[in-house]
Formats: structure tokens, C-alpha cells, sequence
């Protein structure tokens, strides 16, 4: 046992304020931005003409908001709090603290910004372009930097639960950000990525639901293993389930990515990998969220009154109902309901606004008044937030259920002579139509418990500034361990090392054997790159957010097949940089809509989609029509995508600009013949190019009818 001293700490408790604050306001702006993506759902004009404010534009500032923004924040500020405790030490450098904090901010309006302005890759979570990826990384790099160093310098040997969760999840995000982002840059604002098609969809949902595990759940369950306990003034309930808890849901999480693209051109054996290890991910997932509630017992007579608590409550409850609602749509046969319905909708914001929400109210109550040496300034008010967001999620949450019910439901349904029930896709649009008015009401009462948080807190802190808080200390006692996990918990890099190996495996597992998979098929002689108009086409697709509604892969069951055409087969998308199969079906499946409509529906369509599509709810594209086309990027977009491996000749690469004019003014005359004079520049005949190449090859189906 060393010799025993004492000494003063003073810890940095103005970066942590500083990340609360940001996460509340930007909390409130990302749910303001949802609330009105609601309403253009319910009520197309609210976009009101304006390019920015469409949809498809401002969903993904909606999504990214809410997760690097409201969740991203809120982590921080529990870290910041709680590390330098659970160290017993200030960080390492307040200088880091600061370019973390303002990096952050600074990163988060730009991503705002030129998302609004369609800069976008066109993955989802991931739609910041390559530059704001490399400021992502850079930043994220100082704060690991400074965790890992303050880790280092800590005067306490043993590090408890809450710093493997944080460890945990510094590390994977770095490793997910990196490989999901690897791209070409052409220009200042547009990039390809490095994947195509089938390996493409692998990377992405190997990232996005990993982003969701490692950004959105395990360090809130770290900061859940702290601040809960405090909260309570007891100690966690179970320190062995807490070793359970952390070591299966990191291994297992990784390995789960696949259970998003069921029923795809995606190898069958990696479907059912991701849906083995979905189904096995509640074991460990309820686990957590046991240990969290046992963690309250004889302190449940006090969350009548305590709004932190009661918070709590709510986070632990909805972490358990999400984390086997999740699982359990990974099945198969359930998943071909739910896919692309608005049931996935439901079950990302029960976990989104139940889990996350909660935990960042409960956390945001519990730090104001210690941060700033002031009791709560009203009780009363925290419990009308409560209940006004616990109503907000029901409503929201079993609106979309019912609505995703309906869409799954309709779009399988077939009569007795085998045909669709409800073969027009606006059928389905116009009977959950009311329910889109219920979620908006249910995200109104939810966005409105957050300004009332916000209120509280304003009048908590009025007039008072943080107290960066002044400890004794007195130094570890050296405490032998006394199992080998003890020891490893003395070793801040050994288990590092072992928790980055634990969320490797599953990825290399996955990824070898799809990556050195053919997925080209040099037989199909069908296939064939896309033309420089229609890859000019396709970049104002991605650049609209028109994946956020329509998807671009017919999957492998017949009554999908009976909808939209051939099952998607995967050397179709051998030259997608990025793939579009999107994860919600708004509007209806277009991978086979190339030929199915003259190119007069679809400049029509785009002007005033009610005029070809009654009761649509699609926004009116009409700057499409002015815009033109920047034909000199035309030479670097087609080189990129050689540099990628896609096999242009040589006349093309030459000069792209040719092969574009040629086919535009074919365009341009079919639609001349039908009265309409449109410029071969306008941005529109691009689009309208690149949406009849989609899906024209000449597959037949391999499905039988009695196939689900």
C-alpha cells in the first residue's frame, strides 16, 4: 500500500457547462427543423418553393442534428463531468477542451449549412461532405487526445464502468467514421465514395447502426453507470453484470449492420449473420437496463417527486422497449412487414426521443444545479416537461406504429386472383396521411417540454456563473486486484487495445469475404456505366435528398416483385459511388423506373407532381427547370469515377462534354415534339436522363409465386 496524501483539484467544469448549453439549444433548433419535416409530410406547400427547405433537405439536417448535435453535445458534457471525477484530476490540457468545444459548434452549423445547400454524400448519418469528414476527424482526434491523456494522469488506479463505456465508444466511432468516409473529392463540395453497390450498403449499415450503438447508446449507458447512481446516492447494483453488460454489447453490437438490408442483393449468409447477432443483442441490452433499474431500488418512493428520476425511468424504460423492438424486427418474417414503412420510424424515435431524451434531461437536471451551486429554480416545471414529453413520445411513437402497420399491410396485400390489392403506391400515402398529423402534434409536445427545460435552466443560472469545482484529494491507496478483470481495469491502454479488438472482429469477419465476393458480372453485358448526363443526374438526385423517401432496390419476395418489377440483383449497382437503396419508402421504389414513363411524365412530375400523381405529397422541383449544369466539372467527375474502377472509354474520358450534349438534345427533342422547349443545360434533363437509365436491364425473375 503506497503512502497516503492529500491535495487540491480544481476541475474544468466551464467546458462541460459550455457543452450542456449547446446541447439543449441545438437540441431545440434539431427538433424545430423535425417538427417542420412533419408538417411537409402532412402538408406539402410547407416548404414553401424554396430549394432549402424541401424535405429531402432538410430531413438529414433534422437527423444529423439531433445525433451529432443534441446527442453528440450531450455526451460530451457528461464526459467532461464526470471523467475528471471519476479521475479524480482536471483534463489534461483546457486548450484541447476548448478547440474540441468550438470545433464541434463550428462543425455542426457547417453541416447545417451545406446540407441545406445540397452538399451532401448521400449516406444516412453520414451526409457531410469529405471536408467537414476531415475537420469530424482532426477534432474528434484533440478530444481522444485529451481523454486518453487525462486517463493517463488520473489518481486513481482503478477505472471504474463508465470510462470502459466512454473508451469504447471514442475508439469504434473513430474506426466507423474513417472507413465509411473513405472517398474521392471532386471539387471543393463533392466527393464519390471508395465503395460501390452491395459492398457500399455493407460499409454504410455497418456504419449507421453502429453510429446509433457507439454514439447514441454506449455512452449514455456510461453516463448512465454515473450519473444514475449519484442521482440515487447508490452504488451500482451489480458490478459483475456491469463486466457482462459491457464486454457482450460491444462484441455483439458490431456485428448487427446486416439486419438493414434484409431481403436485398446482399449475401444471404450476411443477412442471417446480422440477424443472429440482432436477436442475441437483447441478452446484453436488457442486462444494462436491469442493472440500471435495480440501481434505483428503495429509492422508487422518491420519483413521484424527483423529475431526474423520473427521467431516468423513462430512458431506462424505452432503452429496454427499443433495444428488443430493434431485435426482434431483424427477423425475417416480421422485417418484411416493417421494412421501409413507417414502423422503422417509430422504433428510431421511441429510442431517440425515450432513451436519449431522457437520459440528457435527467443528466441536464442533475449537473445545472451542481454546476452552478443553485437549486433547481422550479420542481414543478421539470415535471410538466416530463409529462408533456412522455405524452409527445406516445403520440408520436404509436402514430407511426399504426401508420407502418398500414403501409406493410397494404403494400403485401393481394386478392384472390393473386394481384395487388392496392396496386397505385399513393393508395398507401393517403390512408396514413391523418396519422402524419398526429406525429407532428406528438413532436410539437416534445419540442415544446424542451423549451420549457430550457426556461428552467435560464432561471436556474440567472445571474450566477459555473463554480469550476475545488477538491481534496486524496491519493489511490493502491488496493490490489484481486481477479484478472480488476487488473485490467488498473491498465487504461490494455483494455483500450481489448475493446477495440472486441469491435474489430465482427467487421473483418463481415467485410472479407463480401469484398473479395464477384459482384461484377462481365457477362451482363447490360451493364453498363452511367453516361456523364446521367451521372450528372444522378449527383442532383443525391443532391435533393430524394433517397430520404424513394429507395432503389426491388427485394427478393414476390409481392414486392408483383409492385415494382425483377428482384434487384447485385451486379446492377456495381457502379453506384454511392448505392441509393435507401431506408424509407415515402414514394415508391424506383429501381425500375427507367422506360416505364416518357420523359414528358417525369418533366411534369418534377413542375407538379399532382398533376401525374394525384394526392402526392412530393414537393414541386421547380429551380430544377432554371438551374444549369456546371459542364466543366463534368472531365473530373468522370475521372473519378475511372479512378474508382469504373471502365469509361477512352472518347468518353476525352471529352465527357460531347457524350453529355449528345444525349441531352435527345431529351430535349422528345420533349420538343410534346410542345415543351427546355434548355440541353437545365438541370432537370440530367435528372430526367439519369431516372430512365434505372433498372433496364433485362432481368427475369427467379422467384416463384409461392415465395413470401
Amino acid at each position: 500500500m503506497g503512502q497516503e496524501h492529500t491535495t487540491w483539484i480544481t476541475y474544468d467544469d466551464r467546458t462541460a457547462a459550455r457543452f450542456l448549453w449547446a446541447t439543449i439549444l441545438w437540441g431545440i433548433v434539431g427538433m424545430l427543423v423535425g417538427a417542420w419535416a412533419a408538417l411537409e409530410l402532412a402538408y406539402w406547400p410547407a416548404n414553401a418553393g424554396q430549394a432549402w427547405m424541401t424535405f429531402g433537405r432538410i430531413r438529414p439536417i433534422h437527423t444529423d442534428a439531433m445525433i451529432f448535435a443534441f446527442s453528440g453535445n450531450a455526451f460530451f458534457a457528461g464526459l467532461y463531468y464526470s471523467l475528471q471525477r471519476l479521475c479524480k484530476t482536471r483534463m489534461w490540457s483546457d486548450a484541447l477542451s476548448q478547440l474540441h468545444y468550438w470545433g464541434w459548434q463550428a462543425i455542426i452549423a457547417a453541416t447545417a449549412i451545406t446540407l441545406a445547400l445540397g452538399y451532401t454524400q448521400g449516406k444516412e448519418y453520414a451526409e457531410m461532405e469529405f471536408g467537414i469528414d476531415i475537420a469530424i476527424t482532426l477534432v474528434w482526434v484533440l478530444m481522444t487526445v485529451n481523454v486518453f491523456a487525462t486517463i493517463a494522469i488520473r489518481r486513481v488506479k482503478h477505472l471504474y464502468v463508465a470510462i470502459w463505456f466512454y473508451i469504447a465508444s471514442i475508439l469504434t466511432i473513430a474506426m466507423l467514421h474513417v472507413v465509411n468516409n473513405l472517398a474521392i473529392p471532386v471539387g471543393l463540395f463533392k466527393s464519390y465514395s471508395i465503395f460501390g453497390g452491395v459492398q457500399d450498403a455493407l460499409v454504410q449499415w455497418w456504419y449507421g447502426h453502429n453510429a446509433v450503438g457507439f454514439l447514441l447508446t454506449t455512452p449514455f449507458l456510461g453516463m448512465m453507470y454515473y450519473f444514475l447512481p449519484k442521482a440515487v446516492q447508490k452504488p451500482v447494483y451489480s458490478y459483475r453484470l456491469s463486466i457482462l453488460h459491457f464486454w457482450s454489447l460491444i462484441f455483439i453490437y458490431i456485428w448487427a449492420g446486416p439486419h438493414h438490408l434484409l431481403y436485398t442483393s446482399l449475401p444471404e449468409w450476411a443477412q442471417s449473420l446480422g440477424m443472429v447477432f440482432s436477436l442475441a443483442l437483447i441478452a446484453p441490452s436488457w442486462g444494462g437496463m436491469i442493472n440500471g433499474l435495480l440501481t434505483m431500488r428503495g429509492a422508487w418512493g422518491r420519483v413521484r417527486q424527483e423529475p431526474i428520476l423520473k427521467f431516468f425511468v423513462l430512458a431506462l424504460t424505452f432503452y429496454g422497449m427499443a433495444t428488443l423492438e430493434g431485435p426482434l424486427l431483424s427477423i425475417k418474417s416480421l422485417n418484411l412487414l416493417s421494412h421501409y414503412t413507417d414502423w422503422t420510424i417509430a422504433h428510431v424515435h421511441g429510442g431517440a426521443l425515450g432513451w436519449l431524451g431522457g437520459m440528457v434531461f435527467a443528466v441536464a437536471y442533475y449537473m445545472v444545479p451542481k454546476l452552478w451551486g443553485r437549486p433547481l429554480y422550479s420542481q414543478k416545471l421539470a415535471n410538466i416537461h416530463f409529462w408533456i414529453a412522455t405524452i409527445g413520445i406516445l403520440l408520436y411513437v404509436c402514430s407511426m406504429w399504426a401508420a407502418g402497420l398500414t403501409e406493410g399491410l397494404m403494400w403485401m396485400a393481394t386478392t384472390s386472383d393473386g394481384l395487388l390489392k392496392y396496386p397505385q403506391f399513393i393508395e398507401s400515402v393517403l390512408a396514413v396521411k391523418p396519422l402524419f398529423w398526429v406525429r407532428l402534434v406528438g413532436g410539437t409536445l416534445y419540442l415544446l417540454g424542451t423549451v420549457l427545460c430550457l426556461y428552467n435552466l435560464v432561471r436556474t443560472t440567472a445571474g450566477a456563473e459555473v463554480r469550476d469545482e475545488r477538491v481534496m484529494i486524496q491519493e489511490d491507496q493502491h488496493i490490489p486486484a484481486k481477479t484478472m478483470h480488476e487488473r485490467l481495469e488498473g491498465r487504461a491502454m490494455a483494455l483500450a487495445v481489448f475493446a477495440l479488438l472486441a469491435v474489430i472482429i465482427g467487421g473483418v469477419v463481415e467485410f472479407v469475404p463480401a469484398f473479395l465476393m464477384e459482384t461484377k458480372v462481365p457477362t451482363v453485358t447490360s451493364v453498363r456505366p452511367y453516361t456523364p448526363l446521367e451521372l450528372e443526374g444522378r449527383d442532383l438526385y443525391i443532391r435533393e435528398g430524394c433517397y430520404n423517401c424513394h429507395s432503389q432496390t426491388v427485394r427478393m419476395y414476390h409481392k414486392e416483385e408483383l409492385r415494382y418489377g425483377p428482384a434487384s440483383q447485385a451486379h446492377e449497382f456495381v457502379y453506384d459511388h454511392p448505392f441509393q437503396w435507401g431506408s424509407k419508402r415515402t414514394g415508391p421504389d424506383l429501381h425500375r423506373e427507367g422506360g416505364r414513363y416518357p420523359d414528358m411524365w417525369h418533366y411534369k412530375h418534377m413542375l407538379d407532381p399532382r398533376s401525374t400523381s394525384p394526392g402526392s405529397i412530393m414537393p414541386a422541383y421547380p429551380w430544377l427547370l432554371e438551374a444549369r449544369v456546371d459542364r466543366e466539372m463534368l472531365t473530373a467527375k468522370v475521372g473519378a469515377m475511372k479512378a474508382l474502377g469504373v471502365p469509361y472509354d477512352a472518347d468518353t474520358l476525352k471529352d465527357p462534354k460531347k457524350s453529355y450534349g449528345d444525349q441531352a438534345i435527345q431529351i430535349v427533342g422528345r420533349l420538343a415534339q410534346d410542345g415543351v422547349i427546355v434548355s440541353s443545360d437545365s438541370e432537370l434533363i440530367a435528372l430526367i436522363a439519369y431516372l430512365q437509365s434505372l433498372g433496364k436491364l433485362e432481368t427475369k425473375s427467379t422467384l416463384g409465386a409461392n415465395n413470401p
